[in-house]
């Protein structure tokens, strides 16, 4: 991990195409503004964290698609066969 000290309007560069911002300190409360093409997405760590726990979770093989499906084996087992007319 990279620590660095930055005071008030001083910056840090992100590669070439994000700058972080110090705007203003106040009360243990650091106040950040990020520059950053609208490409690069930018998230507070908890929000991201929970973007990446939704998404693992719509990818579970047993999320409500999986439900649903072995809801659909059990409705087949029980009915009574089609009568080909």
């Amino acid at each position: 991990m990279l620590v660095l000290s930055r005071k008030l309007n001083e910056s840090v560069m992100i590669g070439d195409d994000v700058e972080v911002i110090v705007l203003d300190v106040r009360e243990g409360v650091v106040k950040l503004g990020i520059k950053a093409p609208r490409e690069i997405t930018v998230h507070r760590q908890e929000i991201y964290a929970q973007i990446v726990a939704e998404n693992k979770r719509a990818l579970s093989p047993k999320g409500d698609l999986g439900a649903m499906a072995d809801m659909f084996k059990k409705l087949q087992k029980k009915a009574p066969p089609a009568n080909p007319s």
